[in-house]
């Protein structure tokens, strides 16, 4: 079985999945498909002291297919079918019919991104260097200054304030900064 990329609608990537593999099951398609993959994207937000976790697809529009296919190189017409009948369903990558399976390295990157989704979630900064902030909280509230770098690990942005017409650089969480 090689793998293959599927097109699936925006942010149906995990339904479509779902339905695909209830269908794979009972239609007893389990000898021409296999996996069925949609990598996920952790991440971890901090409003006003407050963090959640959000999920979302790495890839989106894609789903990700273990499937065997024709001496020609086309799906297997049980297989079409059932994946065409789906709801959200495009077509996969290739040309005309013929759907181009993934490279050895591109299937490994894709496996282990799906495969690492207890992995830490990373954390969104919605800051980038050069940008003219306003901190919101802390000892230097309502000051203003620039973004000079940002640490995404530990969720912290470097800015430079003007205190007493000198410039200081500050390290401020960026739940406690705003664009200004």
């Amino acid at each position: 079985m090689q793998w293959y990329v599927l097109r699936v609608a925006s942010n149906k990537e995990v339904q479509v999945k779902d339905a695909l593999i209830q269908k794979v099951k009972k239609e007893g398609l389990t000898d021409i498909i296999g996996r069925i993959e949609v990598p996920i994207d952790r991440i971890k937000r901090i409003r006003g002291s407050k963090q959640m976790v959000q999920t979302k697809p790495k890839y989106r529009g894609y789903v990700f297919m273990e499937m065997e296919s024709t001496e020609d190189g086309r799906v297997p017409e049980k297989a079409w079918f059932m994946i065409k009948g789906t709801s959200g369903v495009g077509d996969f990558i290739g040309t005309e019919g013929f759907p181009t399976a993934m490279r050895d390295t591109e299937v490994a990157k894709m496996l282990d991104e799906a495969e690492k989704p207890e992995a830490a979630p990373s954390i969104r900064v919605e800051f980038k260097k050069g940008d003219m902030i306003k901190i919101r909280e802390g000892a230097f509230e309502n000051f203003e200054g620039v973004v000079d770098s940002i640490d995404p690990e530990r969720g912290i942005v470097k800015v430079i304030v003007s205190i007493f017409g000198r410039s200081t650089p500050l390290d401020i969480e960026y739940w406690q900064i705003e664009k200004a």
